[in-house]
C-alpha cells in the first residue's frame, strides 16, 4: 500500500506524484492501493495527482483503489466531477 503525505498542495504535487509512480513497481496484486488517511491539508492538486497516478496504474495493467479519503476530498472530487473515477470500486 502506498501512503499519501499529510499535505498535498500545488507545492508538493510533482514530488508526491513522482514518489507514487516510483513505488508502483513494488506493488503486488491486481490493484494498487493508496491510503489517504494521513492527508489533512490539500487543494485541487491532490485530485490531479490521484488522477494521474490512476492513469499510470491502469497503464501498467493494475487496478486502482483509494482508502480513507476524507469527506472534504470526496466533496472536492464531486465538485470537479471526478468522484466516479476516484471512488469506483
Amino acid at each position: 500500500m502506498l501512503v499519501l503525505p499529510p499535505e498535498l498542495t500545488h507545492k508538493q504535487a510533482s514530488a508526491c506524484l513522482r514518489m507514487l509512480v516510483q513505488g508502483l513497481p513494488s506493488q503486488n496484486g491486481a490493484a494498487v492501493v493508496v491510503d489517504a488517511a494521513s492527508l489533512q491539508r490539500f487543494d485541487s492538486s491532490a485530485l490531479s495527482v490521484l488522477l494521474e497516478f490512476r492513469r499510470a496504474s491502469l497503464a501498467r495493467g493494475k487496478g486502482f483503489e483509494i482508502r480513507n479519503l476524507s469527506a472534504r476530498l470526496v466533496d472536492l472530487a464531486r465538485l470537479y466531477g471526478v468522484d466516479g473515477l476516484l471512488l469506483a470500486a
